[in-house]
């Protein structure tokens, strides 16, 4: 996969910003896995998804990609429930039973396996790294 991280130079910093490709890549990937007709298990399709997510976020943790992060984890959110709502022929009121506590929402679970929510990955730039870095020259 090539790094596909855009580059803008602002006031004499470097920012590494999240391009399109790979997130719409990501996309099309997570719409074939929660098509209406897939007949694929629950338990397959969601630890594909989570493997997928997982990627998304070692690729996007060293750019400036929250806001991206949180966009594609809304997305999946989103199919897996509308996949869900579709095949078990459920309305948005047994998704809210289902889904929604006192407490507030909880994470998607199925068969065991519960979706990864992208939106909690940190985010890291401008790690130091001081002494890491070798020096070319001669210790004097």
């Amino acid at each position: 996969m090539v790094l596909a991280l855009l580059v803008v130079l602002l006031r004499a910093r470097i920012i590494s910003l999240a391009s399109g490709t790979p997130r719409n890549r990501g996309q099309l990937k997570i719409k074939a896995l929660t098509l209406r007709l897939s007949h694929l298990d629950y338990r397959v399709a969601l630890i594909r998804i989570n493997q997928i997510q997982r990627g998304w976020a070692n690729y996007f943790k060293h750019a400036v990609a929250k806001h991206t992060l949180s966009r594609l984890a809304t997305f999946v959110w989103w199919r897996v429930v509308h996949w869900v709502m579709h095949r078990n022929r459920m309305t948005w009121k047994a998704i809210r039973r289902w889904l929604h506590t006192p407490q507030g929402w909880v994470a998607i679970r199925i068969d065991g396996i519960e979706l990864f929510n992208l939106a909690t990955v940190p985010v890291t730039r401008y790690r130091y790294r001081g002494n890491s870095i070798p020096t070319p020259w001669p210790e004097l």
